[in-house]
């Protein structure tokens, strides 16, 4: 802390000062997407297009301005209306004047209060700690991803294609839930919940898989009102509770759910969760091969630069007294021993390191589960077939095995239950 009178950075010109405020204050998550409710005054609609207003109550008031084309005005809005808006705090540096960015304005009713329980429980989770709680790391390269999504959506098919596009046949589970209405909310939470039981190594072990190790929540575009289950408490207790990483794919970019605020990691839609999440194959070889060629060349300069060492020590060997003779050779012995050590560790090290990016990608390849007596179906589209509802009576279908593939087609479904 500084004394009084005390300067830190100098005498700042006034706009300089004024736009190093305005950078704080876009920059904090509270004052971003904020809920707010008041009453409008100074109601001023433009020719322009942007519609300039005041946000007031008993306690205070604020400068507030909807650009044009931003949202929508529901037209029983007027000067003296209760209303609930969303907006970003924002600093206009010509005057110095603090105001609101306006991306939502409604008239008090049902969804003032959703928005106002939205902003309790992000309070509440703030005074918890949950929010700037240390998040766990997604690992590098996922071996059963679990993927909770609406059934048959087209967020859940570009998931499906892009994980197909970066590394065929990656182990992933589907839970197909409901991601909107009133029975939302129960489903994505017993959907958080039996991930536990995938995420378990003996349960998976019995089931011949490799455990989840990392889960993708979340869903395409929609209003509000569609993507309101992840703003409630209970979808965040659960991803909260998670013991493997949690990725929260909801809607769009410009969509920041409470679930986006919890989870481990927010990407900005489903296909982006599986860019950051699944790294592409054929470049992770690639990369392998990489190392594999960089440490052959380390080895080779440094056998190189040991073998010069030791002529150049040879060649003083022999111009030397007599008694610099045994000095010589103790040097000699020394510099042979320890370059015999920093080779056997690096070799080590190196062998260590290389034999781990092995097994990962053995452990991981499809063929080593087809080798344990199990066989993959695929559509005649190319579709990787991972459940009995995906089947129709009639159709076609490849069987790959270990040692080859098989022509079926299905007579009967029968399906099970599974308990959760």
């Amino acid at each position: 802390m500084t004394g009084r009178g005390e300067v830190t950075t100098g005498p700042l010109a006034v706009g300089q000062f004024v736009s190093m405020v305005k950078r704080t204050l876009v920059r904090e998550p509270l004052f971003q997407r904020q809920t707010i409710k008041g009453e409008v005054s100074q109601w001023k609609q433009y020719p322009s297009g942007h519609t300039y207003f005041t946000l007031r109550d008993d306690e205070g008031q604020i400068s507030a301005v909807i650009w044009k084309g931003r949202c929508q005005i529901h037209p029983s809005i007027k000067e003296g209306s209760e209303v609930v808006v969303t907006a970003n705090l924002d600093l206009y540096v010509k005057r110095g004047n603090i105001q609101l960015n306006v991306e939502r304005i409604e008239p008090i009713n049902a969804l003032g209060a959703m928005e106002e329980a939205r902003r309790q429980l992000i309070e509440r989770l703030r005074l918890e700690g949950e929010l700037d709680r240390p998040r766990q790391r997604p690992p590098f390269s996922p071996k059963h991803i679990l993927i909770i999504t609406g059934a048959g959506s087209a967020a859940l098919s570009d998931m499906q294609q892009l994980i197909e596009n970066r590394w065929p046949g990656l182990r992933r589970t589907v839970i197909e839930v409901l991601v909107q209405g009133q029975r939302a909310t129960e489903e994505i939470v017993r959907a958080m919940a039996l991930s536990r039981r995938l995420a378990n190594p003996v349960i998976a072990s019995q089931r011949g898989e490799p455990p989840v190790d990392l889960i993708i929540v979340g869903r395409g575009g929609g209003s509000p009102e569609d993507l309101w289950a992840f703003n409630l408490e209970p979808v965040v207790r659960a991803i909260l509770a998670s013991p493997i990483p949690v990725v929260s794919a909801v809607g769009h970019e410009s969509d920041l759910l409470v679930s986006d605020l919890v989870a481990d990691v927010r990407a900005s839609t489903p296909s982006n969760a599986i860019e950051r999440c699944v790294p592409i194959r054929a470049e992770l070889e690639q990369w392998q091969d990489e190392i594999h060629e960089r440490l052959n060349h380390a080895m080779l300069r440094t056998f190189g630069d040991a073998r010069q060492r030791l002529i150049g020590l040879h060649a003083r060997l022999k111009v030397a007294p007599l008694a610099g003779i045994n000095a010589g050779r103790r040097s000699i012995l020394t510099l042979h021993s320890n370059l015999n050590r920093a080779v056997e560790a690096r070799f080590s090290k190196e062998r260590t390191r290389i034999a781990g990016l092995e097994a990962a990608l053995v452990s991981i390849h499809p063929k080593r589960v087809l080798e344990r007596g199990y066989a993959m179906t695929q559509s005649e589209q190319g579709e990787v077939i991972t459940k009995a509802g995906m089947l129709n009576v009639g159709q076609a279908y490849t069987l790959h095995f270990v040692d080859g593939t098989a022509q079926a087609a299905v007579t009967e479904i029968h399906a099970e239950e599974e308990n959760t």
